[in-house]
């Protein structure tokens, strides 16, 4: 059974019919989970060794690295039959589109750690890690995946069934 059908049938009902009807949207957020996944843990690996006194940076960088694979799992996968564009002028405006994505994302984390002073010795560092994650890691990126579904959907595959359809998996 392909991932996506193994993912709808674990879903209970009615929610399951609504799943089927918004299965793009299953996709993309199956993608992100992943990414999601991929940001995290660089994101913390960098904010707990080379990067500790720059999370900015650290968290620009773990979703740069995220965006590249999203753009080969949403072309592939997720959007695979849309389309409409050059593959040039599509990646272009995907790299464009995720790059005010990384604003988006990164805009509670700025927020939390400069407006917020949610940072040692402001607060404890438990506090700061807390706020830290919840800000950048859920808050972004929940922000930022709502933006980039809505861009990517205009922008980026704007015509429905432009790519011929390639077997799921």
């Amino acid at each position: 059974m392909p991932m996506v059908e193994s993912v709808l049938a674990a879903i209970p009902q009615p929610y399951r019919d609504v799943a089927v009807k918004h299965r793009e949207l299953v996709k993309f957020a199956v993608v992100g989970g992943s990414t999601w996944v991929i940001d995290t843990a660089i994101f913390l690996f960098l904010k707990s060794t080379v990067l500790s006194d720059k999370p900015i940076t650290a968290k620009i960088i773990s979703v740069l690295v995220a965006t590249i694979v999203s753009y080969v799992l949403n072309r592939e996968w997720s959007f695979r039959t849309r389309g409409g564009r050059d593959r040039h002028h599509e990646a272009a405006l995907f790299f464009i589109i995720s790059g005010v994505g990384v604003v988006v994302y990164t805009a509670p984390l700025a927020i939390s750690r400069y407006v917020l002073d949610l940072q040692v010795p402001d607060v404890s560092l438990l506090t700061q890690e807390i706020a830290d994650f919840v800000s950048g890691q859920i808050i972004g990126v929940l922000a930022g995946m709502a933006f980039r579904w809505w861009a990517f959907r205009r922008f980026v595959f704007p015509d429905e069934n432009a790519r011929s359809k390639v077997p799921t998996s």
